[in-house]
Parts: C-alpha cells; sequence; structure tokens
C-alpha cells in the first residue's frame, strides 16, 4: 500500500518553475518518441496525418492520434513523477498534493 505523502504551500509554489520546464522537456521528448513510433507503424511516412488532411481516412487519423495521445500521456507522467521525486530528493518536501 502507497504512503500519503503531503506537501506545504512553499514547497508547490517553489515547484511551478520546476513543473513548467519538465512539462516542456516531456513535450519535446514525447513528439521525437511519436514521431519515431509513427514511422514504424505508418511504413516509413515522416509525417502523421491530421484531422483536417483530406487525403487520409478516418481510420488513419484515429490511429495517429490516439497513438500519439498515449505516448505524450506516458512520458508526462513519468516525467511529472520523476520531476517530482527529484525536487523531494532535493528540498525533503513533496511537491504534489
Amino acid at each position: 500500500m502507497a504512503t500519503q505523502k503531503h506537501s506545504s504551500t512553499s514547497a508547490k509554489i517553489l515547484y511551478r518553475p520546476f513543473g513548467l520546464i519538465s512539462g516542456i522537456v516531456s513535450g519535446a521528448l514525447a513528439g521525437v518518441v511519436f514521431k519515431q513510433v509513427w514511422k514504424r507503424v505508418s511504413d516509413g511516412k515522416d509525417e502523421a496525418p491530421t484531422a483536417l488532411q483530406s487525403e487520409y481516412g478516418l481510420r488513419e487519423i484515429l490511429l495517429a492520434v490516439t497513438i500519439q495521445g498515449a505516448i505524450f500521456a506516458l512520458v508526462k507522467a513519468l516525467v511529472d513523477r520523476g520531476g517530482a521525486r527529484t525536487f523531494e530528493r532535493l528540498t525533503g518536501e513533496w511537491p504534489g498534493d
């Protein structure tokens, strides 16, 4: 069973810039990972289709956005969790609720 970690208001405020930077990093990292995954699942196409590109079918568009969303959510969760643990090691306080 997981233990509850509580944070102070000051820890939450101090974590904000740290969280903002980690959010930017996670977005960039997720973009790179998605491009590599998309190349593999789409027979080498560099760019994933967007909803407004009429030359692609709905199935391919939905596949692309589903993969992209899953990758972005996974990378964000990993980076956020790692950032919170690093912040806790540095300050002794957990930055979340």
